[in-house]
């Protein structure tokens, strides 16, 4: 009930924050989704529906659980996949996930507390730990509260995107949902160390290589566009 009480808030708050951002300022970026056309949204919640739950069923799979689950990760990566398919189909060049920075940030933010809430039920916990912050979820074991440590990780990008969006500033306005991408891979990444999660290979588990592949996505679509940009100018 707390969790879902969360996803309703953070969904709210993120449909509030874009509207707040692209409504006066930026209506050219929404209005370039608008014009892709209702292919683009379905191609969006088609890869978001089964990134999500075809990686966080997979992780609960590699850990010894059953059942489904759901990755906001997976969710990402899944959007990504389809819109990208869909823009290559429909010949539309250049990102339209401008849009769409402050509303995941604001999701991942909100909806991380109450993942956090949730206790072990989330299965989203992190492995024990000694350090003074550590929290127990309900099993007597103190552990690291990640979901905060994500929580915290992507309200300090929202903040950061909104001073770069108010400054309006040329690069992140041409790459903004990329570094997105990007911080979101690294810091994930990161966190992934303090998860009990089965393993793949190497000590990494799913979440792992999906964030890396969000990180060097990152870095190929700035790198790509940065050099076109040059090729034109």
């Amino acid at each position: 009930m707390v969790h879902t009480v969360f996803d309703v808030l953070a969904a709210a708050t993120s449909l509030t924050v874009t509207w707040l951002v692209f409504s006066r300022q930026f209506t050219d970026r929404a209005r370039r989704v608008e014009r892709a056309g209702m292919g683009y949204a379905l191609a969006l919640i088609t890869g978001a529906v089964l990134g999500g739950y075809g990686l966080g069923s997979l992780n609960l799979y590699l850990s010894g659980q059953s059942g489904l689950s759901r990755s906001i990760l997976g969710a990402l990566g899944g959007a990504i996949i389809g819109v990208e398919v869909f823009k290559k189909a429909r010949g539309i060049r250049g990102s339209t996930g401008l849009v769409f920075v402050p509303a995941f940030c604001a999701t991942v933010a909100v909806g991380r507390i109450g993942c956090f809430l949730s206790g072990m039920s989330d299965f989203t916990h992190g492995v024990a730990t000694h350090l003074p912050w550590g929290h127990d979820f309900g099993d007597g074991i103190s552990r690291h509260p990640v979901q905060l440590y994500e929580s915290a990780a992507m309200a300090t990008f929202f903040l950061w995107a909104l001073t770069r969006l108010r400054a309006k500033e040329p690069f992140f306005l041409r790459h903004g949902f990329y570094l997105m991408v990007g911080w979101y891979g690294l810091q994930r990444y990161a966190w992934e160390f303090l998860k009990p999660y089965g393993t793949v290979v190497a000590e990494q588990n799913v979440f792992h290589i999906a964030a890396l592949g969000l990180m060097i996505y990152a870095f190929v679509m700035i790198r790509g566009d940065e050099e076109e940009k040059v090729q034109h100018a």
